[in-house]
């Protein structure tokens, strides 16, 4: 880099001003692109300023627990016990963000508390967490455990869970540094007993070791393109230490283990798990201890690093009606809002609404297969609708969530009196 002085035939390329005795100009590396030092000076407080604030959270900016509650509540039907759990978890994590880096009483440091979902496929445990995110307006990222195998196997090492948090951050690694990842279906990875597996799990107790140190907190190397790593590879360097990590899994038979250690002696007669309402059931699971989770087969040390634990009810079918029409973003008013753009007046009948939830329950999907009912349902109907001019209405009924009636678009076209 050159220094020049009297030079007032060159420019500086951000102010515009010309070198002279006062201005003196750097230039760059390939000539003929100049800074004077006023320019460079505020070049390097904007830069100081933004490295200083980025990743740092103020605990004025925190939202309260009842206000992530009410946020929660627009947007995810029932499920009170695990929105306040969750709520006061979110919340202390970020508290314990805000004080990073100042002085607490008795030097006291909060660790991290991060949080595992036990819930019934689509009872809401990856909306629950998303919703939290949007809230708090962090990089989020899904991963399916059941995808990861141990370094040097086939499949996904670990570290692509943090690849997918840094993409959502738009490659700002200090963002993605306070972000927010929900590995869903960790029940899958359990062991296949509560013993040491002598030969390799590369897909179950492989994958909890892996998963120890990201969740935990360290300095982890991410390949920027994904896939394995590679000898002189360049890495993507980022630290977990603040990211929050959101477990969830159905953990089928897991309820069944509780009540064998909380039953008294049942004088043989054996478990009442069967006979149990959702609400007993969430009871139960809310009862859970490590040892419990040690039995159904996750690792002690996986445990240790999850000290928030909170259970989810299965759905019934109040709250499926109530998920397809409250929420903000109900799979109702989507639809109507999609519709609306072609010029169609669309509604719900209660019977049709009711049939729609009927039809998930028995599917067994909860929340998560709604949507497909209704896409599967309307599909002929959006196949046809946007080629059809003029204002439309539909009504969807009974017959025709059963398919026992299927509506032509054409029949769909209000008649225009007035012409």
């Amino acid at each position: 880099m050159k220094i020049f002085g009297n030079n007032n035939t060159n420019f500086c390329a951000f102010c515009g001003k010309p070198g002279d005795a006062d201005r003196k100009l750097a230039s760059s590396r390939i000539g003929e692109i100049y800074i004077c030092r006023s320019c460079a000076e505020l070049c390097a407080s904007v830069l100081a300023d933004e490295q200083s604030g980025v990743g740092k959270i103020e605990l004025s900016s925190v939202p309260s627990p009842k206000e992530f509650k009410e946020h929660l509540d627009q947007y995810v039907i029932g499920q009170d016990y695990a929105k306040k759990a969750l709520s006061v978890a979110v919340y202390n994590h970020y508290k314990r963000m805000a004080t990073l880096g100042k002085q607490l009483e008795n030097d006291v440091k909060i660790e991290k508390s991060n949080i595992l979902l036990i819930g019934p496929t689509g009872s809401g445990k990856t909306l629950l967490a998303r919703t939290l995110a949007q809230k708090l307006k962090v990089p989020f990222a899904i991963a399916d455990a059941t995808t990861l195998t141990e370094a040097g196997y086939v499949g996904e090492d670990v570290e692509n869970v943090l690849l997918k948090l840094i993409n959502a951050a738009d490659g700002n690694v200090a963002e993605a540094e306070r972000g927010i990842i929900f590995i869903d279906e960790i029940d899958k990875i359990a062991r296949k007993s509560e013993n040491t597996s002598i030969t390799r799990d590369v897909s179950g107790e492989g994958v909890q070791q892996a998963l120890l140190k990201i969740i935990e907190g360290t300095k982890a190397s991410v390949p920027p393109q994904g896939g394995r790593k590679h000898p002189n590879q360049e890495m993507i360097e980022i630290d977990t230490t603040n990211i929050l990590f959101i477990l969830g899994g159905a953990f089928v038979g897991l309820d069944k283990i509780i009540e064998q250690r909380t039953a008294e002696h049942s004088m043989g007669f054996g478990s009442n798990v069967g006979n149990m309402t959702d609400e007993e059931k969430m009871e139960l699971l809310n009862k859970v201890t490590p040892d419990d989770l040690v039995k159904f087969g996750l690792i002690p040390e996986l445990i240790g690093r999850m000290p928030i634990t909170v259970a989810l009810k299965e759905l019934t079918r109040d709250d499926l009606v109530s998920i397809l029409t409250q929420p903000k973003n109900a799979i109702t008013k989507q639809f109507q809002a999609s519709f609306a753009m072609d010029d169609v007046e669309l509604s719900f009948t209660d019977d049709a609404i009711g049939e729609i939830a009927d039809i998930a329950i028995r599917q067994k999907t909860g929340a998560r297969g709604l949507r497909a009912i209704v896409e599967k349902m309307l599909l002929d109907i959006m196949f046809e609708v946007p080629s059809v001019k003029g204002k439309k209405k539909l009504e969807i009924t009974k017959d025709i969530v059963l398919n026992k009636s299927v509506p032509s678009a054409e029949s769909l076209v209000i008649p225009d009196l007035s012409a």
